[in-house]
């Protein structure tokens, strides 16, 4: 059955996760997730996001397949038992939890952690006082905490937590708080469908704020909730590729994230949404999903996979070609084009970058020019994808891109600004965790600084085909040592991106002896029928 490839997928990841995790109950770390942490030691704090394996765990313990050797294994639940009681005793005064560095006190890792412990709760029946009151204070700071930056999975995360926590402790103590988290969600939901993430539209994390407005609405079942996930589903419908692969470079946050529980649960009252994962799951079983089995990011799809199976509606309808046409996001300056067989995936926040399918597969996916520049005495990498204000002209048979491209973010950690880092938040930062978030994300996620090359890039399509013309003009050459166009080059921090995908297997198209000939104010121009 397709339906099974959800658990198998996800089972396989449950070995990673068990040795990630601190498994002595005579350890001070027993129950630590954060194998840097605990065994390595070439870390100083505990991530608290690593505590939301305990939720893959606790699944797996439920998931009645023959091929799991996981299931009804009394040690699993002993796992997650120490899980949730290292998340409580590792965490703040407060309640809050750090993850990339101390007193970081990260909304995102509180947040995921606190659901994985509280749906572990509560399908294992446990009962522990001490965990209670370690819910009661997380929830109670991410009620009241506002991280910086837009980022609508979280804020939506938050809103399932004290849904799921409220009647568990019998409290309307967070009414408000969920009220103001719920209205904030609803009012990042862009006209065309998408939340907001960061600088736009990303589907993959789309589709992980529609699986948690999706239980919200089983819990609240607020006609709000439903009239956002109708225009969310609709519009995640367009991302799904016609190999079964989603997402990816030309999106605002370079994921191929795919959530599949919340179309299960809204594909209750809305069978249209089943056909999303049908899609997706002949991509998977192709192998068209992305890797995502590294220490930190591994178990957010493995859980939501897990409940995918759980949650799978047996009858589901046909699953229909998308229709030729055109379907212009202007908002998320995304642009879908559908004609003759092909597929075109175009990013036009973002230089023009996109995908190519011709029946069902991928011909080409490409990021954009990318140069090394020496800039003094740095080497430098001037890219395209960046997202920007660019010049872009929309006629039926012809897209053009117009822009400027940008310096890629590149910045490293090295000894000194860890150690400035650390002792900033050991003193004053403790106090301002926001503040060096708000510092960190401009640093390493927003903004572009535009580079000395300009650049048009023209789509057109004739006699069944899109023609690629692209050029690029410089004042000079001599400072530029490499040049090329990758099929996945992404240049922004988003911890879920960069990850493996088949689609990536294309070579990288070296433009270097082109532009080694050019002179100065002599542009490099590249044709291309694809």
């Amino acid at each position: 059955m397709l339906r099974d490839l959800f658990a198998r997928e996800a089972l396989a990841q449950i070995p990673i996760i068990l040795t990630l995790c601190d498994r002595n109950p005579h350890s001070p770390t027993y129950g630590c997730f954060d194998r840097n942490f605990w065994h390595y030691k070439i870390i100083d704090f505990p991530s608290g996001m690593a505590q939301e394996f305990v939720l893959p765990l606790t699944l797996a313990y439920q998931t009645d397949l023959p091929s799991n050797p996981f299931y009804q294994q009394d040690v699993i639940r002993d796992w997650v038992e120490a899980g949730i009681l290292f998340a409580a005793r590792s965490a703040h005064s407060d309640g809050s939890c750090d993850d990339y560095f101390p007193f970081e006190r990260a909304g995102g890792a509180a947040a995921f952690s606190l659901l994985a412990c509280l749906e572990s709760y509560r399908r294992l029946g446990l009962q522990d006082d001490r965990m209670l009151r370690f819910f009661t204070r997380r929830a109670d700071w991410l009620a009241h905490h506002q991280e910086s930056g837009q980022l609508t999975n979280h804020q939506a995360l938050i809103v399932l937590c004290l849904e799921i926590l409220s009647p568990m402790l019998n409290t309307n103590q967070w009414d408000r708080a969920k009220a103001q988290r719920l209205e904030q969600v609803l009012s990042w939901q862009n006209p065309e469908g998408w939340f907001q993430e960061y600088e736009g539209c990303d589907p993959g994390y789309h589709t992980l704020t529609i699986s948690c407005l999706a239980w919200i609405y089983e819990l609240n079942p607020d006609p709000r909730i439903k009239e956002a996930l109708i225009k969310a589903v609709n519009l995640a419908a367009q991302f799904v590729h016609p190999d079964g692969s989603f997402g990816g470079e030309y999106t605002s946050r370079n994921t191929y994230n795919f959530f599949p529980d919340g179309f299960e649960r809204v594909g209750k009252w809305m069978p249209e949404a089943l056909s999303i994962n049908d899609r997706f799951l002949q991509g998977l079983a192709t192998g068209k999903a992305p890797c995502y089995a590294d220490d930190h990011i591994i178990g957010h799809h493995t859980w939501n996979y897990l409940l995918a199976w759980q949650d799978f509606i047996e009858q589901r309808p046909p699953v229909w070609p998308h229709p030729d046409g055109r379907v212009w996001l202007e908002n998320a300056q995304i642009l879908i084009d559908r004609r003759e067989g092909t597929e075109l995936y175009l990013a036009l926040n973002k230089g023009g970058v996109f995908k190519l399918f011709r029946n069902n597969q991928l011909v080409v996916s490409d990021t954009q020019f990318s140069l090394q520049a020496r800039q003094g005495k740095k080497l430098k990498n001037a890219v395209g994808h960046l997202v920007g204000g660019y010049i872009v002209e929309v006629e039926p048979n012809t897209i053009t891109i117009r822009g400027n491209l940008g310096w890629a973010k590149q910045k490293q950690m090295t000894p000194l600004n860890l150690m400035i880092l650390r002792i900033v938040m050991l003193t004053v930062g403790r106090f301002f965790p926001n503040l060096i978030r708000s510092l960190l994300q401009k640093i390493l996620i927003v903004g572009k600084k535009p580079a000395p090359f300009r650049f048009v890039r023209r789509l057109h399509w004739f006699n069944g085909h899109w023609n690629v013309s692209d050029e690029l003009k410089a004042e000079s050459w001599d400072n530029v040592l490499t040049a090329g166009i990758g099929a996945d080059q992404t240049s922004i921090y988003v911890v879920m991106s960069r990850t493996f995908q088949s689609g990536q297997l294309q070579p990288w198209l070296d433009l270097t002896d082109e532009v080694r000939q050019l002179s100065p104010n002599q542009s490099l121009k590249l044709e291309r029928q694809l």
